[in-house]
Order: C-alpha cells, then structure tokens, then sequence
C-alpha cells in the first residue's frame, strides 16, 4: 500500500534532512499532520522566514540577518583574533563559553578528497583576503573538528597563513578526537581555547 502523495511528498521532504532515515522521516511526516493547524503553520513560516531572511556575514561568513554580523560590528571585541570554525553552529558553543572575545571565520565545511571537497569548495579565500587587509590580526585559532578532515584543513590553512607572519594555533585537545565542537560543555571548551597549541 502507498501512502497518500501528500505524505509521500512529505515524507520525501524529511528525509532530504541530515541524518533522518525513511523510518524517521515517515514518523515525523504523520506527526507534523497530527499538529495543530497553527503549529503547522507558524512551523512553515518559521522554514520560509530562516530561508528568506538569513544570508552569510560578507566578511566572516557566518549566518545573520544583517551584514555585516553583529560580531564583526562589535568594535570591542578583540581586533588581534581571528577563530576559524567549520559551521556558523559552532560561532554559537564558543560564544557560549564567555571566554573567547576575539573575531570569527565561516569556513563552511572542510576539505575532504573523499567527498570531492577541495579549498575552492570552502571558505579559505576570503579569510586569506581578510588577512592580507587587516594588519591587526596577530593570531588565527583554527577549531575545526577533530576529526581526520578538520586536522587535514588546519594544516592547511596553517601552511597558507604562517609565511604571513600570524600566529596559527590549534585548540587543545580538551575536545575528543571525532567530537563535533556543538556537542562539547563550556568548560571543555574554555579548556580547549586555554591549552591552544602552535601549529
């Protein structure tokens, strides 16, 4: 037996999402049909408004409404810093942490030969412009993941920046290797960010 096109469409829909199997998908599809018609709504206006209203920061990459972002506006915050992250989610459980106060960098991903993920495919040139206009920044954190990509993008990026005379560090490994940085505590963090090492 098929099911009904709407829910088939929907069920489609769901399973286009990261990590939502067919199982899943069908769950959620005959879930979202059993809401209440206005949770249904303000659920498809909040997809349509996060689609329409959000664009990259033209100078860090990171997901805002306006642009520049808040954080690259914010004269206050340490000029000399740049952190560089592998998503805008991650600008979140870093500034959660309270402790780090410098700039950020969006790279939107990480290289990876397996998947076809070359420099050209995330965002590195605009940091290396970013770079070479600003005098001011003395030291890039790479935070990419610990995982096999994210060690591979920080030397790297760390082969590219230092013959410019900045100072790459890594964050320590307070993070477990194959942890994803939105899955650490604050003080697993504030760790990782005090025990950065040269690279």
């Amino acid at each position: 037996m098929q099911y009904p096109e709407p829910i088939a469409q929907l069920i489609d829909s769901y399973m286009k999402l990261p990590g939502i199997g067919a199982k899943t998908a069908a769950r959620l599809a005959f879930y979202t049909v059993s809401m209440d018609g206005d949770d249904v709504t303000n659920f498809a206006k909040a997809l349509i408004a996060a689609k329409r209203d959000l664009h990259y920061c033209s100078i860090c990459g990171n997901l805002t409404e306006e642009d520049p972002c808040l954080i690259c506006k914010d004269k206050s915050r340490d000029q000399s810093t740049i952190l560089v992250v592998e998503e805008s989610k991650d600008i979140i459980s870093m500034e959660k942490m309270k402790e780090y106060h410098g700039l950020y960098h969006v790279l939107h991903g990480v290289l990876s030969p397996i998947e076809g993920t070359g420099p050209e495919d995330i965002n590195i040139s605009s940091l290396l412009t970013r770079l070479q206009k600003n005098d001011e920044v003395k030291e890039v954190i790479v935070a990419t993941n610990a995982s096999t990509e994210g060690e591979a993008t920080a030397m790297y990026l760390s082969r590219l920046i230092k013959p410019a005379g900045i100072k790459v560090t890594r964050l320590a490994h307070g993070l477990s290797v194959g942890a994803d940085i939105d899955y650490a505590d604050e003080m697993t963090l504030y760790k990782a960010v005090e025990g950065r090492t040269e690279i």
